[in-house]
């Protein structure tokens, strides 16, 4: 009889609990649909959280990122810088808006948007910035920031990843006009899909109400403002659901312990890994000091691509669910469909060089030093 070996230490895994499952009793006996009381309890929890003006619940960060420019009015004829290194809805949203994306490269340290290749990539018809804040680290937001009021652009933060982290006391999301996250499953909060537009301007925020409420008043009309509510502008349907936020109100209940474990495996981590990395000429993630991380990624990036290739193959071999990460966009099928495409050299050798290990809340000490001694024993 065969021995059954280890099980394998997943990549990703959301801490639910019978918090979670009270919270979904108590939402379906409210007979509530999308923006019910549990929802606007949730976006008032962020709003205090975020030191924001308004929050929105979406159903997803990208719809969140297409809310954004929509009550932003960015349209056709008019482009959205940001970067190739990064999931589809950061492009997808400047479509879905009638806009173009024109990708710009990252920076070493953070990888996120290098100021000074966005600067290469203005044109007269540049409307908006699009950072995004890769593994919850800013790039440099004060050089970006500063590029869009020289420029009468707005500054749109996908902030997906970017929950309970900072730059230089700031969290992220609140650095521009709108920031925008997600909850879904692979986060470090999650109600298996959601997301959030968070605004500091009042105008904006009241478009972008109206917008998420399919172009109506709606919401004007049960705060009492208006008799009745009508179509007013253009929108869709991005409300979040009341049983989906009712999970995500049980995840913020637990916020604090979920991070405090997130920050031990990566310290761990780090201690396993530091003079092995050295040794072996692999960059582990930067740890700056005008920056507060949320530990939402921890990745390692190889000397070379065959070197990160050999090693993702030696640790899953050994039950650890290690992964590359983003495609880039610029070298993608519908990325060429677009136009002639620019040279970014610092995003393809990231992504043809980061291996992400395996972090999240339920992973035991035990299964960190697994890991820890997986990397070191794989070939790279």
């Amino acid at each position: 009889m065969t021995t059954p070996g280890p099980k394998p230490v997943r990549f990703h895994a959301p801490w639910y609990d019978e918090r979670e499952l009270a919270g979904v009793r108590a939402a379906l006996e409210t007979h509530s649909a999308g923006d019910g009381p549990i929802g606007r309890r949730v976006e008032e929890r962020l709003v205090q959280m975020l030191g924001a003006h308004r929050v929105l619940l979406t159903t997803s960060c990208t719809h969140a990122l297409e809310l954004a420019l929509l009550a932003l009015g960015i349209g056709p004829g008019q482009e959205v810088i940001c970067p190739s290194f990064t999931f589809v809805s950061s492009a997808n949203a400047a479509l879905r808006v009638g806009a173009r994306p024109v990708f710009a490269d990252i920076d070493e340290r953070t990888l996120g948007l290098d100021p000074e290749d966005v600067e290469r990539r203005l044109s007269p018809r540049t409307a908006a910035l699009l950072p995004v804040h890769y593994a919850g680290v800013a790039p440099d937001m004060d050089a970006l920031v500063d590029i869009a009021r020289r420029r009468g652009l707005h500054v749109v933060e996908d902030a997906a990843q970017g929950l309970c982290a900072s730059y230089r006391g700031r969290p992220l999301g609140m650095l521009g006009d709108a920031g925008c996250f997600s909850f879904h499953e692979t986060k470090n909060v999650s109600c298996g899909e959601g997301g959030a537009l968070a605004i500091s301007d009042p105008d904006l925020a009241r478009r972008a109400e109206i917008a998420r409420e399919k172009g109506t008043n709606r919401a004007a009309f049960f705060r009492g403002e208006v008799d009745k509510y009508t179509w007013v502008a253009e929108g869709s349907s991005y409300v979040l659901s009341d049983v989906l936020a009712a999970i995500l109100d049980a995840q913020l209940d637990k916020l604090s312990l979920i991070q405090a474990r997130r920050a031990a495996i990566v310290a761990r981590y780090r201690t396993g890994l530091a003079d092995w990395a050295v040794g072996r000429g692999v960059r582990l993630p930067a740890e700056l000091a005008d920056r507060e991380p949320n530990h939402h990624i921890f990745y390692l990036l190889y000397p070379d691509a065959a070197a990160r290739d050999r090693a993702m193959a030696a640790l899953r071999a050994r039950g650890v669910m290690a992964t590359f990460h983003y495609v880039p966009l610029h070298s993608s099928p519908h990325g060429h469909s677009l136009g002639p495409q620019p040279q970014l050299p610092v995003t393809d050798r990231v992504a043809g060089t980061l291996l992400r290990l395996p972090l999240h809340p339920r992973l035991v000490d035990d299964d960190v030093d697994r890991v820890v001694e997986a990397v070191r024993q794989a070939e790279g």
